[in-house]
């Protein structure tokens, strides 16, 4: 049980079958940085708190030395019931809104459109609190000793500090392989740990201790939001659920007292280990509560009896070597200077809290200075290595809040502590979740999307419901706010939030490039394809003849904004909004795409598609030069709107590139410019990505360095985006998204792919990161890349492809070379993009 056991660590992943020569031989990784997050003190707020998760089950861990808190979530726990989605006086709203906008009566049609308007999605609350309370001697501590950090390396968090002679470490990780929260605490001196551990919840609930070890939580979900949902009859049963945390001391010192029947007080051990296990009533979308036939307490009670066999070291080694197979996939090292990387060897042992990267630039760095103050220095010193940081933080969430048989990741991850969290906490469609997921694919972590994939499949469920009451179409719509129970319904209130058919449209397209990265044939046949059809079948409904000869989407918002119509009267109702005409072209090249490879080229909906394409109207620029935001160019009275749905097109779609629509790309980069750089974190990293499809390494690094801006939570309505101390992103308040979207705008500057090219370093910023090397990225058409480069230019590039024959055309600054790439076997090439090697990829590896 003590730090110094071994663990055996899978060290080898499929980046590090390639290795540059850009190296010193000489270091071998001895002064590696590491990738944690630090802290001096503990949290005095939520968003200083450490999270940690296993895609499922979550907790913020505050740190506290006399009073410590584990606050808990577990993704199923929301608030409500199955929902009918539909409404059946739409079609007659639908009619007069129609009819309103089609006479130009814009102002209008919004405030008719309302009555499209529904329900409010439902909201996720939170599971609970391990409480942890020290003796009074722990209130004296050492100050200067006091230690918190999330590894990112190891998906741990640590605490250390000393009291008089003993020093007390605290260690945590969420296991995924076990569906456990796992803590141990620990001391210097034998018979030093004595605490008392309870656990309470803001939720309805009753706790109590089963035998000598166990505090088992029993408690329950509203089953109605709170208001404002009105006209709800009764109180139907919600989602129960079950915590129950286990204790272990050491043998040879130590007891444990039963206190009020609800609370464990530890005496004189040498360590203690608390176990939290968690289930809910939850089963499905499609169910009611009070029809689930799952008993949370006997689920939580299983799963606690399969680990019984396991020790701490066992549990742990099983969580690294889980979560290291997916985060050691991609590494990236950033350096202003001309120090060159170092590396070191593949499969090895390493100590149990070892860090041991493989790849990283040499530096000497102040282990006591938080990563908080990082930040606040970046404005001046503009650290490679806090982006390097933060790039893999958002890998880290992403592992943390969603894996196969997970929720998909709401607004706020898994992560929360309010039952009335800001904006419900739920999936927002028109930007939120999507940004979500915008990682998975090029930062390698694919298994990551299962959810999301899971959860259209759902909304496509409801959505066919939604989709013929209320519009009276064919296939399958969801909007702009979601839940857990695939809430497919207009919002409710206005329309410039609410009334967006487009959400399940642009989340179909997620369906398309995970296609595109993996080359997953069975996939795209068996998933992608049902549901990009059902999809397609409600846009040709949805689209009608309109003016020109054009197919129309009526009525149309652009997400969140307002115009000026030509009486001068505020609205947000109109026809073929640009985003929309962005996304309906994205999902029918898509459908089409995907007919060629499966050989349903003849199928009806693909023909209907075929003919409806020429017919959607194009992106248009407008008066002065920008990007049209709506089919009519209007008075737009907020020009920084946070939005920038117009540019769709641009990224994350692919009917706007710099090669094939020049002009459109000049109107976007004015579009950018009149935009401006304020905005919340979503916003600036979208902003960010927009500007590397621009091959713009200027402005795509102001909007990266935009970012770096540290919000203090007591003044936060003062900052617009953000990192909060724990490196959270803010809106504010706190949205997850942003976290996400760093991490793949990142790897958008540095590689950028079509299925048949693969752009290198499109948008590196030279004079901020001289040198570098990324590995691990991934590019459309099941391509791996590593790239290095020296001084701004690029070094080497390393390709291979594990099942697919490709030609792939390298484009480099202006340069381009086609590539002949076998499967199975892995290439480098030089700066003037020549062969310099190949040879054969190992037989089996962890990816």
């Amino acid at each position: 049980m003590e730090d110094e056991e071994w663990v055996l660590v899978r060290r080898t992943t499929e980046k590090d079958w390639w290795s540059s020569s850009f190296m010193d031989d000489d270091d071998n990784g001895e002064n590696s940085r590491s990738l944690k997050i630090t802290f001096n003190g503990p949290a005095k707020h939520w968003t200083d708190a450490i999270p940690i998760g296993n895609g499922r089950l979550g907790a913020m861990i505050w740190g506290g030395v006399a009073l410590e808190t584990l606050q808990l979530n577990e993704d199923t726990l929301w608030t409500g019931t199955p929902g009918n989605y539909t409404n059946p006086h739409a079609p007659e709203a639908l009619s007069v809104v129609r009819k309103l906008v089609d006479n130009g009566q814009y102002a209008e049609a919004t405030t008719a459109a309302e009555k499209l308007s529904h329900d409010p999605s439902d909201v996720y609350q939170l599971l609970g609190d391990i409480k942890l309370e020290f003796d009074s001697s722990h209130l004296k501590y050492v100050e200067k000793s006091y230690h918190r950090e999330l590894d990112l390396d190891t998906a741990t968090a640590r605490v250390k500090y000393s009291v008089g002679d003993v020093e007390y470490t605290r260690e945590y990780f969420a296991s995924n392989p076990n569906q456990v929260i796992a803590t141990k605490i620990s001391g210097s001196k034998s018979g030093s740990v004595s605490f008392t551990v309870y656990l309470d919840s803001k939720m309805h609930h009753y706790s109590y201790v089963k035998g000598e070890n166990q505090i088992i939580m029993e408690g329950s979900c509203p089953g109605k939001r709170i208001p404002p949902k009105l006209n709800a009859d009764g109180n139907p049963k919600g989602i129960q659920f079950t915590a129950i945390l286990n204790l272990q001391i050491s043998n040879s010192r130590g007891v444990v007292h039963v206190l009020d029947g609800r609370k464990l007080k530890v005496e004189g051990s040498d360590w203690a280990i608390l176990l939290l296990v968690s289930s809910s009533s939850f089963d499905g979308p499609f169910t009611k509560p009070i029809d689930s036939k799952k008993d949370p307490t006997s689920d939580s009670l299983s799963a606690l009896k399969s680990i019984n066999n396991l020790s701490y070291t066992d549990l742990y080694a099983r969580h690294l070597d889980d979560y290291q197979s997916l985060f050691h996939r991609v590494s990236l090292q950033l350096s202003k200077s001309s120090k060159r990387v170092s590396g070191n060897g593949p499969l090895h042992m390493k100590k149990h809290m070892a860090n041991n990267n493989d790849l990283f630039f040499k530096r000497s760095e102040d282990d006591t200075v938080s990563t908080a103050e990082r930040v606040k220095s970046f404005k001046t010193d503009e650290d490679p290595s806090l982006v390097e940081l933060l790039f893999q933080y958002g890998r880290y969430l992403l592992i943390s809040c969603s894996r196969p048989g997970t929720q998909v990741a709401n607004l706020q991850g898994i992560w929360n502590k309010d039952i009335e969290p800001p904006w419900d906490g739920a999936q927002h469609l028109n930007i939120n979740l999507q940004m979500n997921y915008w990682p998975a694919l090029p930062c390698n972590l694919k298994e990551c999307q299962d959810p999301l994939f899971e959860y259209i499949s759902s909304l496509s469920i409801n959505g066919s419901k939604t989709a013929k009451v209320n519009y009276e179409a064919k296939g399958w719509v969801a909007h702009q706010v979601s839940d857990i129970w695939a809430k497919t319904s207009p919002d409710r209130g206005q329309a410039v939030w609410a009334l967006w058919p487009m959400g399940g449209a642009w989340l179909c397209t997620h369906l398309w490039e995970h296609y595109t990265y993996t080359m997953d044939k069975d996939f795209l046949k068996n998933k992608a394809y049902p549901l990009l059809e059902g999809c397609s079948l409600f846009l040709l409904d949805w689209l009608i003849e309109g003016r020109g000869g054009y197919l129309e989407s009526n009525p149309s918002t652009s997400p969140e904004h307002m115009f000026i119509d030509p009486d001068g009267k505020p609205a947000s109702v109109s026809y073929s909004s640009t985003m929309d005409m962005s996304i309906i072209k994205e999902v029918f090249s898509a459908i089409i795409s995907a007919a060629e490879i499966l050989g349903r080229n003849e199928d009806e909906i693909v023909k209907k598609v075929r003919e409806a394409q020429p017919r959607l109207l194009p992106t248009r620029i407008a008066r002065d030069g920008s990007i049209m935001e709506w089919a009519v160019d209007f008075e737009d009275p907020e020009i920084h709107h946070r939005h920038v749905s117009h540019l769709f097109g641009l990224f994350p779609g692919h009917t706007i590139t710099v090669e094939k629509t020049p002009d459109l790309c000049k109107a976007a980069d004015y579009t950018l410019y009149k935009r401006g750089e304020e905005g919340p974190g979503w916003s600036t990293m979208w902003k960010t990505a927009l500007w590397a499809r621009l091959h713009n390494s200027e402005h795509a690094y102001r909007m990266v360095k935009h970012l770096f801006d540290l919000v203090d939570p007591d003044h936060e309505s003062n900052y617009e985006g953000g990192l909060y101390g724990n490196l959270f992103t803010s809106h504010p308040p706190f949205q997850i998204d942003a976290n996400f979207g760093f991490s793949a705008a990142i790897a958008e500057m540095l590689v950028q792919s079509t299925v048949k090219d693969l752009y290198l370093l499109p948008a590196l910023p030279r004079n901020k990161w001289a040198n570098g090397c990324v590995k691990g990225l991934k590019a459309r058409g099941g391509v791996t890349v590593n790239v290095c480069w020296k001084e701004g230019d690029l070094h080497e590039v390393g390709l291979w492809s594990k099942e697919h024959h490709s030609i792939r055309r390298l484009h480099y600054r202006g340069t381009i070379v086609n590539a002949n790439l076998s499967p199975g076997r892995a290439y480098t090439f030089n700066r003037q993009l020549r062969c310099i090697k190949t040879y054969a990829l190992p037989s089996a590896t962890s990816y």
